[in-house]
């Protein structure tokens, strides 16, 4: 059960969960690079007014390929790769001296060992999921079906459709019940039905068939039943939304009573699924993400033979399971998940997929050894500071706005007055006492981690919302803001180089981890963002005059990045990126202003020849440097809500004056972007 999509909008590079991967050496170099800014990943030999983002980093691109383990490769991945580093250290020192029984070091160290010990998950083959196979098999009707179905929802799984338990976005004090599409194994409902993934879905028959025969299935039963999962999976995609219809809030939230949708959804056994995920009795609503999906999926529960559905759920088991299961089942499943769809040829070493998985398990026990020692506290106070600036800023830009009425504004500014910065790690850690883990039993912990975790969430359904808690685990190279509670979250792992250094200059760290300050802020009032009022409620507190004002300037930013092309003939989409790139238009002009506040009485000097002006923006630049794969470049365009970090080096900046003023940059240059076609909205 993972975190609804449009309720954070995170800064990152997101291409979906991270999958573990079966042992092989990284390519990546042993000696770890150097993450942060430098001159030296500058190519001065290219115009700044020609191309901005090669002049920022050329002399980075010139020297570095994709490492065969990756999809892509970036600054964001050059910093992930140290911080996994540090994490490896800590969780092979807790493997090997895990101290005593249920303290937060054994049950790291315990996990990571039963991951790694791969002779013992080999020798085990099947076994691990062998029940859930047998009670699979003897269902007798739909409902029993929906037994070992609800379990793997609370486990590794996630078939028919995705619940979720977060606050209620039109109640934002509770926690609600929502229910979303799910239950399809390709990335988006596009890879069912264009011809453009015609391709991706013959390589994904192929791979379920190859699946089932490895768990003991003939070839020929193999690849009937391939088909038959794929039949499946595509009629649910016919009802699915698109990743840029799920971004609307308002039209993704469907709020109803429990008797309603199981009156509205008769195939679908909701009284079941309701008791079986844990959901209190209490509950009386639930949160609709796409009422026609259920209603499709409800008639095919009705429609297709049991059977059918047996294969389909033992599919769905078998997927979730492989990355826990023997190397065989490991590398098919990287095989199509790593190579055919991101194009990464290699996989990632044992070790860091371990360390990924306890991360994603038990991330705040890890956390807290993490934060123990490599977050310095003098890093919060420059944050602090840093944010106070940036506040000011965003503050007096929404009492300013020449575009927005008077009434809309004072909403604004009242839900300006209630944003919270949340930064490093946690004043309540999560609490993991009650969760079993052996040395020996490695899908078993990954199993009772996460049921603990799915039926912490569902058991405070309609109870008051913890402000205090998380979505990232300290160690992530990320960050987020959630509407719901008007908070921008800040982890450890994030304020590092290239985003924060200590030793360098306001103008590197203001145009680094300000840029990234200013993008979560700005999420409060991107296109999804701005629907959420003071309270974190989703409602219409805009007049209609000024939502017609913001959408004029935010069309500006569609048509720019739909004019991007990532691959020869494929374009940027522009309206699917939105948000991220108001957020990214917004943070970088929020942030230089702050800058100039903070050098005001400050001695203006230059450093390797370059002003704090121009430091600022090539600092920028420089940190969202990234070479892609060219499937990973299309998986990202088709589903990601990112632009590539290669347009969000500089596409930002072409809206702003003050970037052209910094580097000459005139009419007739090729950077230049004339003012009636530039975006302002913040």
């Amino acid at each position: 059960m993972k975190h609804p999509r449009h309720l954070l909008a995170a800064l990152g590079l997101m291409a979906g969960a991270l999958l573990p991967l079966p042992a092989a050496e990284s390519s990546v170099p042993s000696k770890l690079a150097d993450p942060g800014f430098s001159i030296d990943k500058m190519d001065r030999t290219v115009d700044p007014r020609v191309d901005f983002a090669k002049f920022a980093a050329g002399g980075w691109y010139a020297k570095n390929e994709i490492p065969a383990d990756k999809s892509r490769w970036g600054g964001f991945n050059e910093l992930a790769e140290r911080t996994w580093a540090q994490v490896r250290a800590l969780v092979e020192e807790a493997a090997a001296n895990p101290g005593a029984p249920g303290t937060v070091k054994q049950k790291v160290g315990d996990f990571f060992a039963s991951a790694t010990d791969t002779a013992a998950i080999n020798a085990l083959g099947l076994k691990p999921i062998q029940g859930e196979l047998d009670a699979i098999a003897s269902a007798k009707t739909i409902a029993e079906l929906f037994g070992p179905a609800m379990r793997m929802q609370l486990g590794v799984g996630g078939p028919f459709f995705s619940p979720a338990f977060y606050p209620d976005q039109k109640q934002s004090d509770v926690y609600g019940f929502y229910l979303f599409q799910g239950g399809m194994s390709l990335p988006s409902k596009e890879y069912y039905f264009s011809e453009k993934f015609a391709r991706e879905r013959w390589e994904f028959i192929g791979h379920v068939a190859r699946m089932f025969e490895l768990a003991g299935t003939a070839r020929a039963t193999a690849y009937k039943d391939a088909e038959t999962v794929f039949a499946i999976e595509k009629a649910l995609a016919e009802n699915a939304k698109l990743p840029v219809e799920l971004r609307d809030r308002l039209a993704n939230y469907n709020k109803m009573t429990v008797a309603a949708a199981t009156a509205a959804y008769p195939g679908l056994p909701l009284p079941q699924v309701i008791t079986a995920l844990g959901v209190p009795a209490t509950a009386t609503d639930v949160i609709v993400g796409q009422p026609k999906f259920l209603e499709g999926l409800s008639k095919l529960l009705q429609e297709r033979p049991l059977d059918d559905w047996k294969v389909y759920l033992r599919w769905q088991l078998l997927s979730a399971s492989a990355p826990y299961l023997s190397e065989k089942f490991d590398d098919e499943n990287f095989r199509f998940s790593g190579t055919v769809l991101n194009g990464t040829p290699q996989q990632e070493p044992r070790w860091q997929r371990a360390a990924k998985i306890v991360d994603g398990s038990v991330g705040e026990a890890l956390g807290q050894l993490y934060v123990a020692k490599h977050y310095p506290p003098a890093a919060q106070a420059r944050m602090d500071e840093m944010i106070t600036n940036i506040r000011a800023v965003m503050r007096d830009r929404l009492a300013n706005l020449e575009w927005m009425s008077e009434p809309t504004r004072q909403k604004a500014l009242a839900k300006f007055a209630r944003f919270e910065p949340m930064i490093g790690y946690p004043t309540v850690w999560r609490d993991y006492s009650t969760v079993e883990i052996r040395r020996d039993d490695f899908l078993g912990n990954v199993t009772r981690a996460r049921v603990f975790e799915s039926l912490r969430r569902t058991a405070r359904v309609g109870q008051k919302v913890d402000r205090r808690e998380w979505g990232m685990t300290p160690p992530t190279v990320n960050a987020y803001y959630s509407p719901v509670t008007n908070q921008i979250v800040f982890p450890a792992g994030i304020l590092q180089p290239p985003f924060f250094d200590f030793t360098l200059d306001d103008a590197v760290n203001y145009g680094a981890i300000g840029g990234v300050i200013g993008h979560e802020i700005t999420h409060g009032f991107d296109d999804q963002g701005r629907r959420s009022d003071a309270d974190g409620n989703l409602t219409d507190w805009w007049t209609p005059e000024d939502e017609a004002k913001f959408r004029e300037r935010a069309q500006k930013v569609v048509e720019q990045f739909n004019n991007y092309q990532a691959l020869p003939g494929l374009a940027i989409n522009g309206q699917l990126s939105l948000g991220e790139n108001i957020g990214d238009l917004g943070g970088t002009s929020i942030a230089f202003e702050a800058l100039q506040r903070s050098l005001q009485g400050k001695e203006r000097k230059l450093i390797d020849g370059f002003t704090p002006e121009q430091r600022f923006y090539l600092s920028w630049a420089q940190q969202w440097r990234t070479k892609f794969r060219d499937d990973a470049m299309r998986l990202q365009v088709a589903r990601g809500p990112h632009a590539p970090g290669n347009f969000r080096a500089f596409g930002p900046l072409v809206n702003q004056q003050t970037f052209f003023d910094a580097f000459g940059i005139k009419a007739g240059d090729p950077m230049w972007v004339k003012p009636e076609n530039r975006a302002k909205i913040w």
